[in-house]
């Protein structure tokens, strides 16, 4: 399992998002960003933040 804490991202978020894969996680960190911050294009940086935050559960 995956994961990703978006507080790493967008300083005092303590959404944190899971995943069997990277993928997984990427997906769920879309959809987090879109419901939680509005969100629904993700700038490629963002995406780049994402993918270097996320860890082993």
């Amino acid at each position: 399992m995956k994961q990703f804490a978006c507080g790493d991202v967008v300083s005092g978020c303590d959404g944190v998002v899971t995943g069997e894969t990277d993928d997984d996680v990427l997906a769920a960190a879309a959809a987090h960003a879109a419901e939680a911050h509005g969100l629904t294009d993700l700038p490629e940086e963002v995406v780049a933040a994402v993918k270097a935050g996320i860890k082993e559960a």
